[in-house]
């Protein structure tokens, strides 16, 4: 796997109705929860809020939570959360990894009920932890892929 650059990156977690996104600081190995994109959005829509995001913190790449099963094995949003990556990689021209997410949502939630965040502020702001435990994932144990314009 090739060695993830220094730099701001913004981390994904890619649903259908909602994307949660957190930034981070490789150098510090510190990430924080940013973002969640809504799935009353258009695509266009989603992809001009990511765009603006994209503007603000300059990252030098992406990292995209990749849902399986528990055992491992892929499912429909596995593929939907590739091509979620690939099109990140064509609009904006940064590389993408992708990292393990099983258990990102159950730690959001035992992190959020830690901080007393229940109900309606628990919802709003879950995917954004999710995308934060991603990013955290990444940088204690690196990617389970990477994309840089061309298929493995």
């Amino acid at each position: 796997m090739p060695e993830a650059p220094k730099g701001t990156v913004l981390a994904f977690d890619f649903g259908e109705a909602r994307i949660g996104v957190a930034q981070g600081e490789a150098e510090l190995g510190m990430s924080h929860p940013l973002a969640t994109v809504t799935g009353s959005n258009s695509n266009d829509e989603k992809f001009e809020a990511i765009a603006k995001l994209v503007k603000e913190w300059q990252p030098k790449y992406f990292v995209v939570g990749l849902p399986t099963h528990t055992d491992g094995t892929e499912h429909e949003l596995t593929r939907l959360s590739r091509k979620f990556g690939r099109r990140l990689h064509g609009r904006f021209n940064l590389p993408v990894y992708w990292v393990d997410e099983r258990m990102s949502s159950l730690y959001a939630e035992s992190l959020l009920a830690e901080a007393q965040v229940f109900g309606r502020k628990q919802k709003s702001v879950l995917d954004q932890v999710a995308a934060q435990a991603i990013l955290q994932g990444f940088f204690e144990g690196g990617a389970a892929e990477y994309f840089n314009g061309r298929e493995e």
